[in-house]
């Protein structure tokens, strides 16, 4: 991913939480697909699952760095 040099840095956060966003998305879809197949592969169904946990967990760590920490 190359930003341009003008950017700071809480702009490509969000630039890199929009990408992860619809790599999430299109995860959910393909495996949507899978399992409405017919027979779907099991192994293959874990593995997605797993990569869009993980890709969760990384949109959450981004989302609250962008948060910013308010005391109430």
């Amino acid at each position: 991913m190359n930003a341009p040099p003008e950017m700071n840095f809480e702009d490509m956060l969000r630039v890199k939480l929009v990408v992860l966003q619809r790599e999430h998305r299109d995860l959910d879809e393909a495996i949507y697909a899978l399992e409405t197949s017919g027979r779907p592969d099991q192994l293959t169904l874990r593995r997605l699952k797993k990569q869009k946990l993980q890709l969760k967990d990384q949109i959450v760590k981004l989302e609250d760095q962008l948060i910013p920490n308010i005391i109430a």
